[in-house]
Parts: structure tokens; sequence; C-alpha cells
């Protein structure tokens, strides 16, 4: 075992936090069973306490101790996509703690398929698995809450510091955004999804054999709160702006004038004469914009810019999941009026 794997391990046995890369961001890690632990990713996030955590398990075989009455559609998934960016809400085990579900009687579990994070869980579970044996580890991203989600080790160091006793560093996260999440937990309703991501309505319908219900921004109190469901989530502390792309230039030139910094965040081709302080461009197709958005965003919030001038993105389903990141994100970063 790698030196600092083995260190990881102890330090989650023994109730600390551990940073560690996904495919989706950097989770901030720690034994899922043990509600010490848990309460310092709370702590060191500046997270809400009803606000639920998602449980990261080396495999699905160890779903069971965090589950029951489990629907044969949730194991069909699991085949299907794990490991992999796809978070299942199940109705919880009797041993699952108030602390990982935010006191609602569902709870949110993943396998995740970055390597680095499957060796430490497998490792995890060799040592023992925590508490109980439970095998699990609640990982939200390794952030503070509500702001940008950290898709490289640096952020991680740069937001949390020595809040996380060990920062595990696998490079630059593949998928860029969080998993997509599907209730499975309501024998009244068909499953549905409750935040888009990278895995699509499409995928996951071709897998059930059924349509599934889109997300929806009307509040339903019977609907299990998720990590990132809030309306202003994922923000800059730096106020921003989506602009239509017919209207960027036109935009960028007026905040000119004003005397405004701006730093711009497109897909399309800027040209040399942009009248933007700073700005990073995009792929103009949703997953490599995925990919890049939350460091991007991160690069031009560390400018000390007046205002993020984002372009506007396309409105096709492709683009579904980065169309609810960045309307959090302006709704989280929203201009003074």
């Amino acid at each position: 075992m790698m030196p600092d794997l083995a260190e990881a391990v102890r330090l989650l046995q023994a109730g600390e936090l551990v940073a560690f890369p996904t495919e989706t961001v950097y989770g901030l890690g720690a034994d899922a069973a043990n509600p010490a632990a848990v309460a310092k990713i709370f702590a060191a996030k500046g997270r809400p306490a009803d606000h639920p955590l998602i449980v990261h398990l080396p495999g699905a075989a160890h779903l069971e101790r965090w589950a029951r009455d489990i629907p044969q559609m949730a194991w069909e998934l699991a085949e299907a996509f794990w490991p992999g960016p796809l978070t299942l809400i199940l109705k919880r085990a009797a041993a699952v703690p108030d602390a990982v579900t935010g006191g609602q009687e569902t709870v949110g579990v993943r396998v995740p398929a970055h390597p680095l994070a499957l060796d430490l869980l497998r490792a995890y579970a060799q040592a023992g698995g925590g508490k109980d044996g439970m095998c699990g580890v609640a990982a939200p991203s390794a952030n503070r809450f509500g702001r940008i989600s950290p898709t490289d080790a640096a952020h991680v160091r740069e937001e949390l510091g020595d809040a996380v006793a060990l920062v595990l560093d696998g490079g630059p996260c593949a998928v860029g955004i969080e998993s997509t999440i599907v209730d499975l937990s309501r024998d009244d309703q068909p499953p549905r999804i409750l935040r888009p991501g990278h895995i699509t309505p499409e995928q996951i319908a071709a897998v059930m054999g059924v349509q599934l219900q889109a997300p929806t921004t009307q509040k339903d109190v019977a609907t299990p709160r998720v990590s990132g469901s809030l309306d202003a989530h994922y923000a800059p502390r730096t106020p921003m702006r989506v602009v239509a792309a017919a209207q960027l230039m036109a935009v960028l030139a007026e905040l000119n004038r004003a005397g405004k910094s701006v730093g711009l965040l497109a897909h399309t081709a800027v040209s040399a004469s942009c009248p933007a302080h700073a700005w990073c461009l995009l792929p103009d197709e949703p997953e490599g914009f995925a990919r890049g958005f939350y460091a991007a965003l991160r690069e031009l919030d560390q400018r000390d810019n007046d205002l993020i001038v984002v372009e506007a993105i396309p409105a096709g389903a492709g683009w579904m999941a980065v169309a609810d990141r960045l309307r959090r994100a302006a709704c989280g970063a929203a201009e003074s009026a």
C-alpha cells in the first residue's frame, strides 16, 4: 500500500478528515458511521446540519449495510453505472446515523470511479471499515459550503487548509461536476432525477426500462433533500452575470466604459479585441465544458475582478447538468442591486 494511502486509512479510522479525488470533484471524507467524524465535515465546510451527505462505498456488495428494501432497479443501475458518477437515494438501514442523512429516512450512496478513490475505499474496508465495520466514507465536495467545488488537490488546500488532515492528490477530476442523483426511495412514485449530472436521464431510462421524472425547481416536502439542491450553490465570491452570446460583446463594452474590471468565461471564439481583463475559453460541448467549468470559475474568482461574465450555454438536453450548476452559481453570486 502507498504510504499516503496507508496514512489516509489510519486517519479515517481515527475519526479525522481526508480529502481525496473522485471522477466528479474532490471529496472531503470521514468515516460515515462515526457521527463525531462526520461532524468535522460540517464544521470544516460550514455546512448546515440538515444537509445530507453522500456515502461512498468500495463496491455494490456493501450496499445492504447502508440501505434497506433495496429495489431491483437499484441493483440494475449499480451493475450498469458503478463505479461511476451516479448516486442512488434509498431507504436508510437502521444503523445509518442521522448525521449522514440530515435526519431523513433516506441515504445517498455511490461507488466512485476514480482509481485512487477506489484504492482508498477498498483499503479502508480491508482494514476493518471504520466504526462497526460499515465501510462507508461520507464525502461531500471539499470546499466551503455553497462555494465552487474543487477539481484539483490545490483547490482543496487553498480553501480548507489545515482543516483537512491529509489531501490525496489524484490530479484533475475527469468529469468535473457532481454525480447524477436518482431517487428510488418512494414506493408511490416513479424514479426521479434530483440532481442532473454526467450520466443522463436517457442512459438511466435505457437500463431501467421506465421513464424518469425530470428534475424540478418546485419544492416538494416528500422529496428527499440532497446535496447540491439549494438554489444558490457552487458560487464564486465575485458577482457573476450570465449573458447571451449575441449580446456578449455589447455588454462587455458597456462594462468597460463604466470602468468595471471583468473576467469572461466563454465557450465560443473570443476576439483578441474582447474588452475583458481576464478570460477563460472552455470547449463548446457539454462534457468538455463541465470538465473545466469549476476550475475556470475559480481562476476568474481569484483575479479580483468587479464582475464575472459567463457566456450563456446552449439550451439542448446534453447541457442539462452544466445548466443546473451555472444557474445555481449565478444565483449564489448575484450582483447587488
